[in-house]
């Protein structure tokens, strides 16, 4: 079996389903689905900001810890290590 050279890996990262990044739970990924964000690359295509303000469009409450949760685990990143400038960054990305 040939070994997928590393450029032919990310496109399995963005294929791979929510519940697999770090920091979302099955209710995060449900509620990401149900607003039509189903993997990881649909998540990195609308960035963290961009799929809060869906969840928010679509009727949901989402918390501020799933806006950390989502940028961090994009960048595979405990939420808890996001410094108060990059929440700052990221709310004030939710008013663009």
């Amino acid at each position: 079996m040939k070994t997928p050279a590393v450029t032919d890996r990310a496109p399995l990262v963005d294929r791979a389903g929510l519940h697999l990044l770090r920091n979302l739970g099955p209710r995060s990924a449900a509620m990401l689905a149900d607003a039509g964000i189903e993997t990881v690359g649909d998540l990195r295509a609308l960035g963290a900001a961009g799929a809060f303000r869906r969840l928010r469009f679509m009727g949901g409450k989402p918390s501020r810890n799933l806006l950390w949760a989502m940028a961090a685990g994009l960048q595979g990143r405990d939420w808890r290590t996001l410094d108060e400038d990059e929440k700052a960054a990221l709310e004030a990305a939710l008013l663009d």
